[in-house]
């Protein structure tokens, strides 16, 4: 049992990071991923093996513990091509947290009472070491909108939200659902896509605006409309984006 922390922490280091150390004040995001895999064991064999060229800060198993696979002050491989207001590339600027979840593609199921537990503790203890900011806790979709979906609409974001542990809305559940497949016009549209670059979330380069646009939905929906994701926006997205 890690005493600062409160959880069973487990050193299991990979190779897959950049060897030069960064300065503590670069840590400014926390970035939460799941690992998309059937099995655990080979999840975790994924992210230490230098083939792969990927790897996390952390890995939160089924039941609970928690593996530290890269040390802090070191660049992981963990998110990719990536953007988020100014930053791109958020590798050297945060730290990854990889989620054991066989994802959409092997039968997407709830994380554990045990992961999320371990994951708020973990969390709390980031945030006050490095100084990491609610608002700076963000999904693998939120910052790579075009290549991934993870940790997906079944993440407990509202939960961590109640902790000061990630962002969220303050709107009534019940007000919200009566605005749901309300259509917008044009311009509405457009103040709710201007309302996500005003969050973070960055166009994305090399598309058209319609797929830009539904991926960038899309992304928001799993992030803050998780029970209705379909890249279609509607009045209850527009409200949700501009009281965030």
């Amino acid at each position: 049992m890690d005493r600062k922390i409160g959880i069973n922490l487990i050193r299991k280091y990979s190779i897959n990071f950049n060897p030069l150390k960064r300065p503590k004040k670069s840590i400014q995001f926390i970035i939460i991923h799941y690992t998309g895999m059937k099995k655990e064991i080979h999840a975790i064999k994924r992210l230490c093996n230098f083939k792969s060229q990927v790897s996390s800060h952390y890995f939160i198993k089924n039941n609970g513990e928690v593996l530290s696979i890269v040390p802090d002050l070191y660049e992981a491989w963990h998110a990719g091509k990536s953007s988020w207001r100014e930053y791109n590339s958020l590798n050297k600027n945060s730290i990854g947290i990889e989620i054991n979840n066989p994802g959409h593609k092997n039968g997407y199921k709830n994380f554990s009472i045990k992961q999320i537990t371990s994951l708020e503790k973990l969390l709390k203890f980031l945030t006050k070491k490095y100084r990491i900011k609610p608002i700076n806790i963000l999904g693998h979709s939120d910052i790579a909108p075009s290549r991934k979906i993870d940790p997906g609409e079944k993440f407990p974001w509202y939960r961590l939200s109640k902790k000061n542990l990630c962002h969220w809305h303050s709107l009534d559940q019940k007000e919200l659902i009566q605005k749901r497949n309300i259509m917008i016009n044009s311009s509405e549209k457009m103040e709710f896509l201007k309302n996500l670059y005003r969050l973070g979330y960055c166009k994305i380069r090399g598309i058209k605006n319609s797929q830009n646009s539904k991926l960038l939905t899309l992304a928001f929906q799993r992030r803050f409309r998780q029970n209705k994701v379909n890249g279609i926006i509607d009045k209850e997205c527009l409200f949700i984006s501009q009281n965030l």
